[in-house]
């Protein structure tokens, strides 16, 4: 039984493990994998979580159903320091958010693979955030090049994820259900680990094996919303009907199944368990709170002041995905940001503590896979800051969020966790 006692810093810090290895391959994944085809396993995995998801179906079929080698085949791709040591599939890390020369690659050895399957074959693709820019395969006509100024324009514009990926889909031949059309006639399942709010297959990965809802012409209409100058090459693939995704009903879904391994909503549930079997009430807000994480976080640390003003021994967690706005040239994610805002919020409470954490391992920073995931602050994090000569409200001004907790030795590292269900926050309220 997890435990709070008197440091409800390390408390908190377990509730956020606990969260995220309810997530984990490991845990999630065996049971659903599907039994053995009288043909050859082929796994295709991409995102965060490819090299864990690979490395658990690897151990399955290999060590467990006794699958042959020569039987087995695949490509895993996952952000640059997400690598897992798979046996027989192939391992690559490629550029998140902005995709390399990796990521073309992996791309084309899943088509390839894909192309290769037979009508006994099972194609298993394992789907977790973060592949979307990890598979790239740029639409003809359309270079890698072009495709890279697509992703920073969209990236830089303030489109929400879901029309990025709208975009994203029409340019590609590998997202917004192609996939499935080169693994027909083989069998295609699909395990997903969820990031998205609504854990919806099409958004998950810009569902490349699924069918997708999205056209052309909103692909178009996000450009122009955003005002987005991009290259001629990409205005002419937007404009060509070839490049419409295939839609529901179309026969290259006819032997294809979605399902899901975890979702944002699990690791809730698990922490909330946690939280309730150490004594605590448990208020939880949701998997998919979104908004401006210094507003989220000024809203949550009032409703933990109205715990403590009813005298209540309490944890409000939360998960979703906060946005920043940026005006300043610091470095730090939604996650610091949210918890910079609360070390004035929370400033004075005894007993009082929070987290925040990206479930992958990072949050914001420069794409390395040793980025900070987060922060954890207390009532008395204003009067230690203080002491350091820190002026929290200027490292928020200047969305230094990562400096600041730095500086504090606050920051949350836990490293990659090859696993990805959104954020996980939470602030316990003990008795005083």
């Amino acid at each position: 039984m997890l435990e709070a006692k008197n440091d409800l810093r390390a408390f908190l810090a377990a509730l956020y493990r606990i969260a995220v290895d309810a997530a984990h391959p490991a845990a999630c994944l065996p049971r659903l994998l599907p039994p053995l085809p009288s043909g050859r396993v082929i796994i295709l995995a991409a995102g965060k979580a490819a090299g864990s998801m690979a490395e658990t179906a690897e151990k399955y079929y290999l060590d467990e159903l006794k699958l042959p080698t020569n039987q087995l085949s695949g490509v895993a791709v996952a952000r640059h320091g997400y690598g897992r040591p798979v046996r027989v599939v192939s391992m690559i890390e490629a550029g998140h958010p902005v995709p390399d020369a990796a990521g073309l690659k992996a791309a084309e050895q899943a088509l390839a693979l894909a192309d290769s399957a037979k009508a006994d074959d099972l194609v298993l693709v394992l789907m977790s955030g973060g592949a979307s820019a990890n598979w790239i395969a740029p639409a003809h006509g359309v270079s890698f090049a072009d495709k890279q100024t697509v992703t920073r324009a969209l990236l830089r514009s303030g489109a929400h994820i879901g029309e990025i990926n709208t975009v994203r889909k029409h340019l590609s031949r590998i997202k917004g259900g192609r996939l499935a059309r080169h693994a027909a006639p083989a069998r295609v399942v699909t395990i997903a680990i969820s990031d998205v709010p609504g854990d919806d297959p099409a958004v998950i990965g810009s569902g490349p094996t699924v069918p997708d809802p999205s056209t052309l012409a909103e692909a178009r209409a996000i450009v122009a919303k955003y005002r987005l100058d991009l290259p001629q090459s990409i205005a002419a693939a937007l404009n060509d009907p070839a490049n419409e995704s295939p839609k529901p009903g179309d026969k290259a879904f006819a032997g294809t199944s979605f399902v899901l391994a975890a979702r944002p909503a699990d690791s809730l549930r698990a922490a909330e368990a946690a939280v309730r079997a150490a004594g605590f009430d448990c208020i939880s807000l949701g998997p998919d709170v979104e908004g401006e994480a210094r507003a989220v976080a000024l809203d949550h640390a009032a409703m933990a002041r109205k715990l403590r003003q009813q005298g209540k021994r309490a944890v409000i967690i939360s998960g979703g995905e906060l946005t920043v706005t940026i005006r300043g040239q610091g470095q730090g994610g939604p996650n610091q940001e949210y918890a910079l805002a609360l070390v004035g919020a929370l400033a004075g409470m005894p007993k009082v503590a929070a987290i925040a954490g990206d479930t992958d391992g990072t949050d914001g920073g420069g794409g390395a896979a040793t980025d900070p995931a987060g922060a954890i602050v207390d009532g008395d994090s204003l009067n230690r800051a203080k002491a350091l000569g820190l002026d929290p409200a200027a490292f928020l001004a200047d969305n230094n969020s990562t400096g600041f907790f730095a500086k504090m030795g606050d920051l949350l590292e836990p490293g990659p966790t090859y696993t990805n269900v959104n954020d996980f926050r939470a602030i316990v309220v003990d008795t005083p």
